[in-house]
């Protein structure tokens, strides 16, 4: 069958069917995952809670210790790494869950992966947008459709199950994981978690992938932004603020949930079982299973003995371990001897996990080799990387205008300058094919980087050659474009502190420990973090050559210095893969329409956002100007005055 874009046109074959929202309360899954629960010995049912990192771990190990989920980590991936690889390893894995004699029984094998802008892990894969930028398109049916390729291209893998969507609130901007948010705005985080979820996971079908909403819950209100730290705020507040996106995400079928490292006025997310059984699966009646965060029980108690009955006892279902997986099933089985974890807990996580798998249809699907949509030539093909390309152009925030210098003459001579400008790495983010994050153009095949994507449009156009642009020449360039920002990061090490005692502040509230990673700065203010960003625009703007600066990065910074010193300034954000994007709204075939989805601060006391930013936002939330709006009063009061 050849690959057609037919179902990009029309989402009539993913509407939200109400199967979804109910099948964890149909009967006769119940009654499947009792069934086959009532036949399982001990060490089968620890198995089926077991989640660990596949470099861990043989088939024949799975077979053995009936493990029921695999990960492949951020840094994880097969020789090759492309689609044929992937569906080779995950088949060998299924195969050996599905190995069935007297001592073992046949339950299909998940495998998870945290495909979180696109299947990010894989060679060649569609890169799209960030949460941030998506939050920036304001377009609820745009989010949907990402959320279908994405599910087309874990499928082409041969894998199932996703570690998204992120449903974080970030309230400071400090925090490391601001762009895995898609705003500061619970409504709008909200309104796009419903969509996001069916888009993934559609009817259950064919074309579908298992969703895992995370994390659960308050992680994006931490004290100073810091990752993994502590969230102090009453219930009602909690409630407003960072539940309610769940709430959307469960009526919209979710099935399954990641745990937060974060804690709750002084108790871990992964030991709480106020939050974790009373909340998520009482009040909140979410029937799916809980899963726990890499290692994420780790911190519950320096005795890691303790911790594992601790996190069971909360009501965690599915335990993530990167290495220390026979310690963790030898953990649980001595508390079970011992009465400390009961079986009654036991049997409802795994009977949990089991009803998921029927839900999805596990137990009838063929082997990953020989699923429709394993090893599809649309991976990474132009039909995704239209839907890319569309998210990149609406998700582009133009903050000044001066001239109007924009949009650009496609025959101008043109300068494109800037550390960011022909970097696939850079413009992607952390989260691509390694946790961190790359750097240069060498591993990204199929991407365009901003500069690549000018070149095809503007023939005059020409990259600089020299550090900070020193080979500007008004006789040579009409206008520069100069793109800056940050550079790749991921959680704790994109964290930025001004001191190490905000960690003493936090750590003396939290009841458990902290894993502390090295910030990736001490100020938001641009200039400091990186000075070379401000010298190559002086450079050439010293010179009498308009700058029209595009900023890529996981979260708004402090700019002023940047804004001042250039003709017009675009925050673009973690753009991903496909670059052309900008240069389809700079050279003007697009107009501009993204808004901004977290306030802008003013100055380095700006961090905080929501409510708390309105005294010192340069500009508020919801701010962007357009080519075909350019009134006075659409600029911020601040940068005006």
């Amino acid at each position: 069958m050849k690959y057609a874009c037919k179902w990009l046109l029309s989402l009539e074959y993913r509407l939200f069917d109400a199967m979804t929202k109910s099948i964890l309360k149909d009967p006769s899954i119940r009654q499947k995952a009792i069934a086959l629960l009532s036949g399982m010995n001990l060490d089968q049912k620890i198995g089926q809670m077991t989640l660990t990192e596949r470099l861990s771990i043989s088939p024949e190990e799975v077979r053995t210790f009936h493990i029921g989920a695999l990960l492949s980590g951020s840094d994880s991936f097969p020789e090759g790494n492309l689609p044929t690889n992937w569906v080779a390893m995950s088949d060998a894995y299924w195969a050996a869950s599905m190995a069935q004699d007297e001592q073992h029984l046949a339950v299909p094998i998940l495998h998870g992966i945290h495909a979180v802008h696109g299947n990010n892990n894989v060679g060649g894969a569609t890169i799209f947008p960030h949460n941030i930028g998506l939050g920036a398109t304001n377009d609820r049916e745009l989010v949907k459709k990402v959320a279908m390729v994405t599910t087309r291209e874990i499928l082409a893998a041969g894998v199932e199950w996703t570690f998204a969507p992120s449903l974080a609130v970030a309230r400071n901007i400090q925090w490391g994981r601001t762009y895995e948010s898609f705003s500061e705005d619970t409504g709008l985080v909200a309104s796009y978690a419903e969509g996001f979820v069916q888009g993934l996971q559609g009817n259950l079908e064919t074309d579908s992938v298992i969703a895992c909403v995370k994390s659960w819950v308050g992680d994006g209100g931490t004290t100073h932004g810091i990752d993994q730290g502590e969230t102090t705020l009453g219930k009602s507040e909690l409630e407003s603020n960072y539940i309610r996106p769940y709430r959307h995400a469960i009526n919209a079928g979710a099935l399954t949930v990641m745990a937060s490292f974060n804690s709750w006025n002084g108790e871990k997310c992964h030991g709480h079982k106020y939050l974790v059984t009373d909340v998520l699966k009482g009040e909140l009646q979410f029937d799916g299973f809980i899963v726990s965060d890499l290692d994420g029980i780790d911190y519950l108690s320096e005795d890691y003995y303790n911790a594992v009955a601790v996190a069971v006892n909360a009501g965690i279902d599915m335990f993530m371990v990167s290495e220390k997986w026979k310690e963790f099933i030898d953990h649980l089985k001595l508390h079970i001897k011992r009465g400390s974890v009961s079986m009654q807990r036991i049997d409802d996580a795994v009977q949990r996990i089991l009803m998921v798998k029927f839900a999805y249809g596990l137990f009838d699907r063929p082997r990953p080799a020989d699923r429709f949509w394993s090893n599809h030539e649309g991976f990474g093909g132009e039909e995704h990387r239209a839907v890319a390309r569309e998210a990149v152009r609406k998700s582009l925030v133009l903050l000044k205008n001066d001239g109007p210098v924009l949009p650009l003459d496609k025959q101008a001579r043109v300068l494109v300058a800037g550390k960011n400008a022909n970097n696939r790495g850079h413009q992607c983010g952390g989260f691509t094919m390694t946790w961190q994050g790359l750097s240069g153009n060498d591993h990204l095949n199929g991407a365009t980087s901003v500069w690549e994507g000018i070149s095809q449009v503007a023939s005059n156009a020409v990259l600089s050659t020299c550090a900070f642009g020193t080979d500007a020449d008004p006789e040579l360039h009409d206008v520069a474009i100069i793109v800056i920002g940050e550079r790749p990061y991921a959680e704790g090490l994109g964290d930025v502190r001004p001191s190490d005692q905000v960690i003493v502040e936090a750590g003396s509230l939290i009841k458990g420990s902290m894993n502390v990673r090295d910030p990736y700065g001490s100020t938001l203010e641009l200039a400091s973090l990186h000075p070379e960003d401000l010298r190559t625009i002086k450079t050439i703007t010293d010179r009498g050559i308009p700058a029209v600066v595009v900023m890529v990065s996981g979260r708004p910074l402090v700019v002023n210095r940047e804004l001042a010193a250039c003709s017009a300034f675009i925050a673009a954000w973690l753009p991903g893969s496909e670059g052309q994007g900008v240069a389809d709204v700079l050279f003007g075939d697009f107009d501009f329409q993204g808004r901004l989805p977290f306030s802008w601060p003013d100055s380095n006391e700006g961090q905080l956002t929501g409510g708390q930013s309105d005294r010192v936002a340069l500009f508020p939330s919801g701010y962007g100007m357009t080519y075909s709006n350019r009134r006075p009063d659409q600029r911020s009061r601040r940068l005006s005055a």
